[in-house]
């Protein structure tokens, strides 16, 4: 279960970076199923097609956003600066910086990091 988790979140991440490089019909059941939570029914009732159909075009999708993430790196290149900048944040507590310095050293990683 968990690992099913994991990969979903995954996939909406990879949508979040990638998403605007997907055609049409993969954009809007990546959207459907990631933002709206809509189930694999649900997205075939409402766009009149096959649970396999949506299934089959989901998979692609995910597939195409994989091969991009492989390519470019941008979710791993992400996923890095978020933990350099946690243990950024805990130098900053833990050197005893006074405010308002400390704030403003977190709010420029915070601005790097997004």
């Amino acid at each position: 279960m968990k690992d099913d988790i994991e990969r979903v979140e995954y996939a909406s991440m990879l949508y979040d970076f990638y998403g605007a490089l997907l055609n049409e019909s993969q954009n809007e059941v990546m959207a459907l199923y990631h933002e709206d939570n809509l189930s694999l029914s649900e997205i075939a009732e409402d766009l009149g097609q096959s649970r396999q159909a949506v299934h089959y075009t989901l998979r692609k999708a995910e597939k195409a956003l994989e091969s991009y993430e492989e390519k470019l790196g941008l979710v791993a290149s992400y996923k890095e600066n978020q933990e350099l900048a946690e243990r950024a944040y805990k130098i900053i507590d833990s050197a005893g910086i006074v405010e308002p310095y400390a704030d403003k050293l977190k709010k420029i990683i915070g601005e790097i990091t997004e």
